[in-house]
C-alpha cells in the first residue's frame, strides 16, 4: 500500500504538469523538413524526390505529421504524392515557392504536376506553387506542336482535405482540380494567370460531395470556378473573380449516362470584367444528366459581357458533334437573387433551354442590371418560372 504523506501531497501539481506536458510531446506532430532531405532552395536543382521523400517518411509516421517547406525556391517535376498507405494526417506547410520545370515539356505531356491521390486529412497551408505557363501559352497561340499542358495542383479520390492560404501563379492548364473527393475546404487562396491563357481555369470540381470554396481572388483565361458532373453540396461563397470567364456549372451532358449537380450556393461573389458571371452550360446532346437546386445570391457585376446565363446548345469547336440535337439535361430550381451591376452587352440576362427538356422553376429576385444609361434586355427560350421583387430587366419567364 502506497502512504501519501503531506509532505509528497504539495508535489502531485507537478507531477500532473509533467505528465500533460510530456502527453503533449508524445502526441505533437512530428516535423519533417523537404531540406534536411536533399531539396536545395536555389530554384535550379530538381527537388522532385526529396519532397517524394519526405511524403514516404511523413505517412510511414504513427502521429500526426508535418512536411514544412522553408523559404526558398523548390523546382519539381511531375511529383504525385499516393496517400493509400499513409498512417495518419499530414500538414504540407510552404513557406516558400513550388516553381514547375521553365521547360514545359518536362510535365506539359502529364496530366497534372503536383497530385494527391487517395489522401485523408490532408492540409495544404500557404506558400506559392508556379507553373511557369507562359511558354506553352505562346507555342498554342502560334499553333505550334505544343504538349496539351498539366494541371498544377490535383486532389482526386480523397476526403477531408483543407488547402488555405494557397497561391497558384500561371499554371499550364487548370490551376487546382478536385475529383472524386469528400469534404473539401478551400479558402484564402491567390490564383492568377492572364486574361489570354488557354484552359486555366482557376478551381474546377467534379464527382465531389461537400466542397466549399470561401474568400479567395481568382484572375484567369477561363472560368474562375467551374463545376462539371457529380458536384453535390457544394459552397462558394466570398470571391473575387476577374478576369475570366466567370463561375460555371458546366460544361454538362457530353456523355449520356452521367451523373448531375445538384445542391449548389454562390453568394457574394464580385465579378469585374469577365466574359460571364453565373452561367449554366450543357452540351446539345443526349444525356440522363440534370441540375436542380442551385442558387446565386449576393453578386455584383461590373461591366460583365453575360451576366447571367443558361446555355443549353453549348457546342464550341464541335459543330458535328451536336447537329440539330437538344440537350438531355434537365435544369430545375435555380434562383437568381439579389444580383446588380452593369453588363457589357445589351442582353443581360440570356436563357436558353432545350427544347425537348425546358428550365423549370427558375426564379428570379431582387435583380437590378444596367447597360450603359439604360435598361439591359433579356433574350430567353423555353424556361418557365417566377419572378419576386424588383426585377429589372425581365420578361421571358
Amino acid at each position: 500500500m502506497v502512504i501519501i504523506t503531506p509532505k509528497v501531497l504539495h508535489l502531485f501539481p507537478i507531477f500532473s504538469f509533467l505528465l500533460l506536458l510530456l502527453l503533449k510531446f508524445s502526441l505533437a506532430a512530428t516535423t519533417y523538413n523537404v531540406q534536411s532531405y536533399g531539396a536545395k532552395p536555389d530554384g535550379k536543382s530538381d527537388s522532385t524526390k526529396p519532397f517524394l521523400n519526405a511524403w514516404a517518411a511523413a505517412c510511414a509516421s504513427g502521429k500526426p505529421s508535418t512536411i514544412y517547406v522553408p523559404q526558398g525556391k523548390y523546382v519539381l517535376g511531375t511529383a504525385q504524392f499516393w496517400g493509400h498507405s499513409c498512417k495518419n494526417s499530414i500538414t504540407i506547410r510552404i513557406d516558400g515557392t513550388l516553381v514547375q520545370p521553365y521547360d514545359y515539356h518536362v510535365t506539359g505531356h502529364n496530366a497534372h504536376w503536383l497530385s494527391f491521390e487517395r489522401v485523408n486529412g490532408v492540409k495544404i497551408i500557404g506558400g506559392t506553387l508556379d507553373g511557369q505557363g507562359a511558354g506553352l501559352w505562346s507555342c498554342k497561340a502560334s499553333g505550334g506542336n505544343c504538349p496539351g499542358g498539366a494541371s498544377t495542383l490535383g486532389i482526386y479520390n480523397s476526403n477531408n482535405i483543407v488547402v488555405s492560404g494557397l497561391t497558384s501563379l500561371n499554371s499550364q492548364l487548370f490551376h487546382v482540380i478536385v475529383d472524386g473527393c469528400n469534404n473539401v475546404m478551400i479558402q484564402g487562396m491567390k490564383i492568377s494567370a492572364s486574361s489570354n491563357s488557354p484552359n486555366t481555369d482557376g478551381i474546377h470540381i467534379q464527382n465531389s460531395n461537400g466542397v466549399t470554396v470561401l474568400s479567395s481572388i481568382i484572375a484567369t483565361g477561363d472560368d474562375c470556378i467551374s463545376m462539371g458532373p457529380g458536384s453535390s453540396n457544394v459552397l462558394i461563397q466570398s470571391i473575387f473573380c476577374g478576369p475570366g470567364h466567370g463561375i460555371s456549372i458546366g460544361s454538362l451532358g457530353w456523355n449520356k449516362q452521367e451523373p448531375g449537380v445538384q445542391n449548389v450556393t454562390v453568394k457574394s461573389v464580385n465579378f469585374q470584367g469577365t466574359q460571364n458571371g453565373v452561367r449554366i452550360k450543357t452540351w446539345a446532346r443526349p444525356s440522363n444528366g440534370f441540375v436542380k437546386n442551385v442558387l446565386f445570391q449576393d453578386v455584383t457585376m461590373g461591366n460583365v459581357k453575360n451576366p447571367i446565363v443558361i446555355d443549353q446548345h453549348y457546342c464550341p469547336d464541335h459543330p458535328n458533334s451536336c447537329p440539330n440535337q437538344a440537350s438531355g439535361v434537365k435544369i430545375s430550381a435555380v434562383t437568381f437573387k439579389q444580383i446588380r451591376g452593369r453588363s457589357a452587352s445589351p442582353v443581360a440576362i440570356s436563357i436558353g433551354c432545350s427544347q425537348n427538356n425546358p428550365c423549370r422553376s427558375i426564379t428570379f429576385q431582387d435583380i437590378s442590371l444596367t447597360y450603359g444609361n439604360q435598361a439591359a434586355r433579356v433574350a430567353c427560350a423555353y424556361a418557365g418560372g417566377s419572378y419576386h421583387g424588383f426585377v429589372q430587366p425581365r420578361g421571358c419567364l
